[in-house]
């Protein structure tokens, strides 16, 4: 049983004929289950390796990202047309 729970069990000898009808113990059983549960994962969660690194990481910042890719292809398709524009017509 846990310890410092205020849940002892119920004599039911010195109870009334409707207390002892209406008693659930299961109820009880149930609320120890949840105390231990919920003092589990306290300390658990107490325990546990904190979270040290703040944000996740990435490509370092080497890339700029599709932005940049999308920029120097346009700069690429321009360069292309201009080498076009420039070739010699020969009919």
């Amino acid at each position: 049983m846990a310890v410092n729970l205020r849940n002892k069990p119920v004599d039911r000898r010195r109870l009334s004929a409707q207390d002892k009808e209406s008693y659930k113990p299961r109820r009880r059983e149930a609320a120890l289950r949840r105390v231990k549960q919920w003092r589990g994962n306290q300390a658990w969660q107490r325990n546990s390796p904190k979270k040290t690194q703040t944000s996740t990481p990435g490509t370092g910042g080497f890339t700029g990202g599709l932005n940049i890719q999308q920029e120097r292809m346009r700069q690429e398709g321009a360069k292309v047309e201009r080498s076009k524009q420039l070739r010699s017509e020969k009919i």
